[in-house]
């Protein structure tokens, strides 16, 4: 359990492929899955990977990975912009947490600028579409 990271991903992920591919590409979540189940396993790292549509659902995900993860992968979609009970609850982590956006979030409208995570994190990737979860594998994999 030492190097298990979470993946997790907020409302309307669950969508990608078919929600706005002028925005979020034609990648599904399931993509986005299978691709960082095997980069993981190349670089030693097992995967807890979810996703849900209910702001408690990823509190709960968050507290669950303070005693049996190692570090946080975060896509909170419109969490992101609105939740401070998830930044509570990654204010009371102990490991890494990455938050990663498909999108350029400053290419949007203007209150998708304002991050909630963001302050908790210990690194922002957005606008790199589905590589920015690869990305944040190997900065996670090199800590």
């Amino acid at each position: 359990m030492a190097n298990t990271v979470y993946i997790l991903n907020g409302p309307n992920l669950n969508l990608l492929g078919t929600r706005e591919p002028e925005i979020y590409g034609s990648t599904t979540l399931a993509d986005i899955e299978a691709m960082c189940q095997k980069h993981a396993e190349k670089n030693g790292l097992s995967l807890s990977f979810h996703q849900s549509n209910d702001e408690g659902a990823l509190v709960e995900l968050i507290q669950e990975a303070r005693s049996k993860g190692s570090a946080i992968i975060i896509n909170a979609g419109a969490y992101t912009h609105t939740s401070v009970a998830i930044l509570d609850a990654i204010l009371a982590l102990e490991i890494p947490v990455i938050e990663v956006h498909l999108s350029n979030l400053f290419k949007r409208e203007a209150f998708r600028h304002h991050s909630y995570i963001t302050p908790a994190a210990q690194g922002l990737i957005c606008g790199l579409g589905a590589q920015g979860y690869v990305m944040a594998l190997d900065y996670l994999s090199q800590s």
